[in-house]
């Protein structure tokens, strides 16, 4: 999953990125993906579920997708995540996803533990 928040900070560098370029199969808006703790469930629509089990690291292939794209979506924050680049899940229950569903976010009770880099 990728927040489409992403996408106008690439854009004001130069690099026009838009739904699913990056591989990601959800992208969402209004949802910190890369600030949320480990095992947050992600509801999609009126039945699927994700949970967040790391961060999206960005690799070589961004890079091939435009160059120089990999470098904007590492974090330049003294504190937080290393990456904008999203987050990686697990489907816990399937359901039918289309564009403009709503995503809620369920935060787990247990202590704060960040999504790992994966």
């Amino acid at each position: 999953m990728i927040p489409s928040e992403l996408f106008p900070s690439l854009l004001e560098v130069g690099f026009e990125v838009g739904a699913g370029d990056l591989g990601e199969n959800v992208t969402t808006a209004g949802l910190a993906l890369e600030r949320m703790p480990l095992g947050t469930l992600i509801e999609l629509g009126p039945s699927a579920v994700v949970e967040l089990t790391g961060l999206r690291t960005p690799c070589v292939l961004i890079d091939r997708f435009r160059a120089g794209l990999k470098r904007q979506v590492f974090s330049s924050a003294e504190t937080g995540p290393p990456f904008k680049s999203g987050g990686l899940g697990v489907v816990r229950a399937g359901g039918t996803v289309a564009a403009d569903d709503i995503a809620r976010a369920r935060v787990p009770s247990s202590p704060f533990r960040p999504l790992p880099a994966l």
